[in-house]
């Protein structure tokens, strides 16, 4: 694989085995450097394993991964302290107080940048002498942004960062990402189950199941490759196994609601083709594409 670091991620053929279970199925994938990438995915889509294997904390069953140009089995210290990490649970010591825990921050890393740590800071009411016990989940949330693009991060990864945060700490969290300064010097890859935060923040969407790459692409291009139909069709409509692209349907007050993926205007006479009177299309928001694409392999309809 070529370790040219114009890609911070790169996995060639990167599969990991639980036993019987496949986490991640041959996946080639490439990240650029720069922006904001969102990585989405159902559970189990294999984006867990995806970052232990990146971090080094596991090695892989077959294949090759690299971060930041570098052989993810192979990471120095060095290598560690230019990506950094966020993840939802926010666990900082809770005994030591602000001061303590963002001296000893400055301390580890050489590349520190205080004026990144003021400017995220700043989005919260934190106190240098509070206790992190004290802090509330959002605070602890902004602390840990602010600590880790103070680093000087090349790469930073957040892994469901606003999880269990109020309307009021999630917008203090994505504002305070969004307006610093410090992500300008880094790539970002943004991990969540909530479209309207990557619908707002990403660049690039990639969108990974069982294992495998399915999408890589700005958000309002996929967004524009889910069509939703609205249809009056008398009796049961067509067999949904016939229906081309399908990803959702629904009857709701006698209309056939029809999602479906890649589909042109062609998709008009098919539906006319099979008895629909009344026919029209509308767009789809970002949710409703994603959570459709995930959920065909599992939500097929009951065929009579």
């Amino acid at each position: 694989m070529d370790a040219s670091t114009d890609y911070v991620i790169e996995t060639r053929a990167l599969s990991k085995r639980y036993g019987s279970k496949l986490a991640l199925d041959h996946l080639d994938l490439a990240v650029p450097r720069g922006r904001i990438h969102a990585i989405v995915g159902a559970n189990g889509a294999g984006k867990s394993t995806l970052f232990r294997i990146l971090l080094g904390f596991m090695p892989p069953t077959a294949g090759e991964a690299r971060i930041l140009g570098r052989d993810s089995q192979r990471l120095t210290p060095n290598d560690r302290s230019r990506v950094g990490f966020v993840n939802e649970e926010h666990t900082l010591p809770g005994w030591m107080r602000v001061t303590q825990v963002s001296a000893m921050q400055r301390n580890l890393y050489p590349r520190w940048n205080q004026s990144a740590f003021d400017g995220v800071i700043g989005h919260y009411n934190v106190l240098p002498e509070q206790k992190i016990s004290q802090l509330s989940r959002g605070e602890r949330a902004g602390f840990n942004l602010a600590l880790a693009l103070a680093q000087g991060p090349e790469l930073l990864v957040l892994d469901e960062p606003t999880l269990g945060l109020d309307v009021v700490a999630k917008r203090a969290f994505l504002e305070s990402l969004m307006y610093s300064n410090a992500t300008d010097e880094c790539t970002v890859i943004y991990c969540s189950h909530q479209m309207e935060e990557i619908e707002r923040v990403a660049d690039n969407l990639i969108i990974l199941e069982r294992g495998q790459l399915k999408n890589m692409s700005a958000p309002e291009d996929f967004c524009a490759r889910v069509t939703h139909w609205v249809a009056d069709v008398p009796f049961k409509g067509p067999d949904p196994r016939s229906v081309p692209g399908l990803l959702e349907v629904q009857r709701l007050d006698g209309l056939h609601h029809y999602l479906v993926l890649d589909q042109d205007d062609g998709f008009e006479q098919f539906l006319r083709n099979s008895g629909a009177r009344n026919v029209q299309s509308m767009p789809v928001s970002l949710d409703r594409a994603v959570n459709a694409f995930l959920t065909k392999n599992h939500a097929a309809p009951a065929v009579a």
